[in-house]
């Protein structure tokens, strides 16, 4: 248990039901889908990660030791572009699942992570140079 109070009013419950609702999403998803399980071998496992790293970020629960943004960006096949496709499925469980307020500041959160995480995958695409670095696309 964490001595500073929640960013916000959520449970670990509810944070655990908005992460499998939007991993549901996520692997039906014809863009995002094949990125995803092309890295994620134990998707229990993983959403188990993701509901510790959302309560660390919201609730200050302490119980996440990853580093997101190297993760996104050693994956290699993760684009700026999908960040937009992400949070837009994000924001819809949030509104689904969530009280408008509590949906609308985690909402916040969830932007201001993903713009940077954004910005990480952004910068790995682009040369010393400042020229964009040429993508293989698989086939």
């Amino acid at each position: 248990m964490s001595a500073l109070p929640p960013r916000f009013d959520v449970s670990r419950t509810q944070i655990a039901a908005v992460v499998a609702e939007f991993y549901d999403l996520v692997r039906h998803h014809p863009g995002l889908g094949p990125v995803f399980t092309a890295h994620v071998n134990d998707w229990p496992a993983h959403e188990e990660k993701i509901v510790r790293f959302w309560a660390n970020a919201i609730l200050f629960e302490r119980r996440y030791d990853g580093n997101p943004q190297q993760v996104h960006v050693q994956a290699g096949d993760v684009r700026a572009g999908q960040f937009d496709i992400w949070l837009a499925l994000f924001d819809g469980v949030l509104h689904r699942q969530l009280e408008p307020e509590t949906a609308a500041a985690w909402s916040a959160l969830a932007h201001r992570i993903g713009r940077s995480l954004r910005m990480g995958a952004a910068d790995r695409d682009i040369g010393p140079d400042g020229i964009p670095k040429l993508v293989r696309r698989r086939t």
